[in-house]
């Protein structure tokens, strides 16, 4: 069953992020430093000048060549170059340790903690980020292994912080007040106190 993330404002773009375990994965490895639509947006970007989203294939491009092909305009991000190296490594990690195919890093999982130390492993997924994507899985995507709130921290509870919390036009909205609110209040997503 398709999964239930609405973030991009383009139908297409979530049908693909909500059906392709890699655009997801992409989607989520983009979003910082942008809008989370334009972040999401990524994936089917790339898709339609590649014709494909197969880590295999990505990896197996000259880096440089790719990099080109997400620094076309319209970018795939703010930073198209460093961003754009990033979403090669992460597909050759992909193609090397998950069989070019994002979706079995949480096909067979069997405990939050385990999807978390997964993804904090795959190059461009720090810890706040991996806590987000767990979230994310499990919020939208039904893949919710045992432990997965813990694993995913703040992002686990109720409150409308991330991507993870997205599904509809209303709650991108909430999650866009809230993080104004957090800003406003020099608090991070965590509710930790902003570094000055």
């Amino acid at each position: 069953m398709p999964g239930t993330l609405f973030i991009t404002g383009d139908k297409a773009a979530d049908t693909l992020l909500n059906t392709n375990g890699n655009a997801l994965l992409l989607g989520m490895l983009l979003d910082q430093q942008v809008p989370m639509e334009w972040a999401f947006n990524g994936p089917s970007t790339l898709k339609s000048r590649l014709g494909h989203l197969d880590p295999k294939k990505i990896a197996a491009m000259d880096i440089e060549q790719f990099v080109t092909i997400c620094c076309e305009k319209p970018a795939i991000h703010r930073f198209p170059g460093s961003m754009g190296k990033r979403v090669h490594e992460i597909c050759a990690a992909l193609a090397a340790d998950y069989k070019g195919n994002a979706v079995n890093i949480w096909k067979d999982v069997d405990s939050g903690k385990e999807l978390y130390r997964r993804l904090q492993a795959l190059p461009g997924y720090g810890e706040e980020k991996s806590k987000i994507f767990v979230a994310l899985l499990a919020k939208t995507q039904g893949v919710a292994p045992a432990g997965w709130r813990e694993a995913a921290g703040k992002f686990g509870d109720d409150v409308p912080r991330s991507a993870a919390d997205v599904f509809d036009e209303a709650s991108l909205g909430r999650v866009r007040e809230w993080k104004k609110a957090q800003k406003a209040a020099k608090k991070d997503k965590q509710d930790r106190p902003l570094a000055t």
